[in-house]
């Protein structure tokens, strides 16, 4: 069992973040139960279930949340968990009856974390937004892209999932923590705006101290040195080079057949990164990509393919350590990070919303008889087991 084994946590079902959360959280071993409304999802493309890797290693109540009694389940619920986490605009959760008030009148052990954009407070906290519109507001967008171009998106990893749902599993841990020494529960105010910056500390320093340029590709590690860049070579594919420290940075030029030139010792010279760029593209253009790998992969050169999504589970690293799981047409990441002793693991596929509730209530401490009248008067729905 992982090193969260035994801890209980409610995930009121969402979008993004918040799931990415419950994921992490039970893949340590953690129960993590899912309340789904009941009924068709409002929200958010359509998914087939099977595939929706986010909600993977928990079971699923359907709650109708509509129904007095149905907050009145999930107060009931949250008097045996250890935290719950939702991730709705500010006061969405108060309007059903499903604050941090009530929640923690029921518990004042409980551990509330709260995902959001914005912030529980501020100017905007009542807007709509999307990963890309909080890491705008970071500078973490600006500083990703090349000089002439527009600022590049980098998928929805900054906000929604590195400063968002891995910050509030952490917070929910700190939280819980500390409620075991005090008795106290709290609420964890996770807002994508404060983890994304704080991502964004050691840029911020290096722009403090004057060592940054507020430009992109302009600096070591946005692209403007050609030493920490990709390469296109001469079967179209591309490579990956970072080699930073000196010692790495020579392995490279050997490899390259570039150690005998002068210009490369100018290696820390903006001046000359134009230059010696183009003298790296034009090298890396004389073989193929797995021509390099022969050449650089294993070797203190700072040197990595740039693979493709459907590439990386065949790769020979990634496959000896098990890094991506294949399970029939589904392929995921195994849970990171890992134990010595206690250790994590993906607790069930992904299911339909509903699909334990029957079950689920009566190990919770339901009555069987109010499971069934729960059901019968639609407060709770049971989806068609598979």
């Amino acid at each position: 069992m992982g090193p969260l084994g035994g801890y209980r946590i409610i995930e009121i079902a969402g979008l993004g973040p918040a799931p990415f959360t419950g994921m992490m959280l039970s893949d340590m071993g953690a129960e993590v139960l899912r309340i789904d409304r009941a009924g068709p999802p409002s929200q958010g493309p359509a998914q087939d279930p099977r595939f929706d890797v986010l909600a993977r290693g928990r079971r699923s109540v359907a709650v109708n949340l509509k129904h007095p009694e149905g907050i009145e389940t999930i107060l009931k619920l949250l008097e045996q968990a250890d935290g719950l986490i939702e991730g709705f605009r500010p006061g969405v959760m108060e309007r059903l009856g499903l604050g941090p008030e009530p929640c923690l009148a029921r518990n004042p052990k409980l551990v509330y974390g709260r995902m959001t954009g914005w912030g529980q407070e501020g100017p905007l906290a009542e807007a709509a937004g999307h990963d890309i519109n909080y890491i705008a507001l970071t500078g973490a967008l600006h500083s990703i892209g090349r000089a002439e171009g527009k600022p590049v998106p980098p998928l929805n990893l900054v906000g929604d999932f590195g400063g968002g749902g891995i910050f509030l599993a952490f917070g929910m841990v700190c939280g819980i923590l500390e409620a075991i020494k005090s008795g106290q529960g709290q609420v964890v105010d996770a807002a994508m705006v404060d983890g994304a910056s704080t991502l964004m500390g050691l840029i911020h320093g290096l722009m403090s101290e004057g060592n940054w340029v507020d430009q992109r590709s302009s600096n070591m590690l946005d692209t403007g040195t050609h030493y920490y860049d990709t390469y296109e070579c001469a079967d179209g594919k591309f490579v990956a080079v970072g080699a930073i420290e000196p010692k790495f940075y020579q392995n490279l030029l050997v490899a390259l057949d570039l150690s005998d030139d002068p210009e490369m010792a100018r290696q820390n010279d903006p001046a000359a990164w134009p230059d010696l760029k183009k003298k790296f593209t034009t090298a890396f253009l004389t073989r193929s990509r797995d021509e390099w790998c022969d050449i650089l992969e294993g070797s203190d050169a700072c040197f990595a393919p740039v693979l493709s999504l459907a590439e990386v589970p065949d790769h020979h690293h990634m496959k000896d350590r098990g890094v991506m799981i294949k399970d029939g047409p589904l392929t995921q990441p195994a849970p990171a990070p890992r134990f010595s002793r206690t250790i994590a693991e993906i607790q069930g596929p992904p299911v339909e919303a509903g699909h334990h509730t029957s079950d689920t209530l009566i190990d919770w401490g339901f009555e069987p008889e109010v499971v069934e009248r729960l059901l019968d008067d639609k407060v709770v729905m049971q989806s068609q087991k598979t």
